[in-house]
C-alpha cells in the first residue's frame, strides 16, 4: 500500500443572498450539482441578517436587494471572519472602499463561474494521508 496526501473537504454550506429569483435559483442548482449545501436564496436583507453565523460557511451577496444595500450584512460577515463574495451589477467604483478586498463578480455573470469562485472559499481541512492500493 502507498500513502498519498489527498485533500479532505468538509461539506460546505453556502448562503445565497439574491433578489433575482431565477439567478438565485440557477446558482443554487449549480452549487448543489457540485455537492454544496445551499441556504436560500434569500431576497430580503432582514431575512439574511437573521441567519446564524454557524449555519453557513460562505455567503454570496447581491449588494442591491430590492433597493436596500446589503452592506450591513457584509460588515457583519467581515466582523465575524466569515468568507463571502459579491455577485452584483455594481462596478468596482460603486463599492465602498472597505469592501475593495472582497471578490466581486459583476452581473451578468455565469453561474458556473460564481459556483467555482464560491467553492474556492469553502473551508478545507489539512491534507491527510490516505491509504489505497495502486496495484488494482
Amino acid at each position: 500500500m502507498t500513502h498519498h496526501a489527498v485533500p479532505s473537504v468538509r461539506p460546505c454550506r453556502v448562503l445565497i443572498i439574491e433578489d433575482e429569483y431565477f439567478l438565485g435559483d440557477d446558482l443554487a442548482k449549480a452549487l448543489r450539482a457540485r455537492g454544496v449545501d445551499v441556504i436560500g436564496p434569500l431576497a430580503e436583507l432582514p431575512d439574511a441578517m437573521t441567519i446564524k453565523h454557524d449555519g453557513f460557511d460562505v455567503a454570496v451577496i447581491d449588494i442591491n436587494l430590492r433597493n436596500v444595500a446589503a452592506y450591513p450584512l457584509a460588515d457583519e460577515l467581515i466582523r465575524v471572519g466569515k468568507p463571502f463574495l459579491f455577485a452584483t451589477g455594481y462596478d468596482a467604483n460603486a463599492i465602498p472602499e472597505r469592501f475593495r478586498h472582497v471578490q466581486r463578480l459583476e452581473k451578468p455573470c455565469d453561474v458556473g463561474a460564481v459556483a467555482t469562485a464560491v467553492i474556492t472559499l469553502c473551508p478545507t481541512e489539512k491534507f491527510t494521508p490516505v491509504e489505497y492500493d495502486l496495484s488494482l
